[in-house]
């Protein structure tokens, strides 16, 4: 399915969220996995992966999905939406996930809104602002 343009700059990859939202389908049951996230690597593959919900706070499906991606070898993701269960349909990034996806993929586009409002967005105006991990460390000497 061709990429729709909601924002002149933006387009929506509507096969990644339909790969969120079939996982969030088919792989989301009960109440430990109940959000679905999709990743698009600059070489094109989709990775997927689902949340693992505890009561301590276990880890968001994009948090999931980063490790994933990473056990797959793919440390260049360039777009990102998460799809709840139950046809919830895409779910905007928490404050953590904005915060991580930022520091780990500063360039990401994160899908977010709902109906045909969806549309991508820099994550960085996701959180403006935003304290930067990278700006912080310390230079090796």
């Amino acid at each position: 399915m061709p990429a729709q343009t909601t924002h002149p700059d933006h387009q929506v990859d509507r096969e990644l969220v339909e790969a969120a939202a079939h996982v969030a389908r088919t792989r989301c049951r009960g109440d430990n996995h109940t959000m679905a996230a999709a990743a698009r690597a600059r070489d094109g593959r989709i990775v997927t992966a689902v949340n693992a919900y505890h009561f301590t706070g276990g880890p968001c499906a994009e948090l999931v999905l980063i490790g994933t991606a990473a056990a797959q070898g793919v440390y260049e993701l360039e777009t990102i939406v998460a799809v709840g269960d139950r046809d919830r349909g895409v779910v905007p990034p928490c404050g953590r996930c904005r915060q991580v996806l930022l520091d780990y993929f500063p360039g990401i586009e994160v899908i977010v809104g709902s109906g045909d409002r969806v549309r991508a967005v820099p994550v960085a105006d996701l959180l403006p602002e935003t304290y930067v991990w990278a700006d912080h460390q310390l230079g090796t000497e």
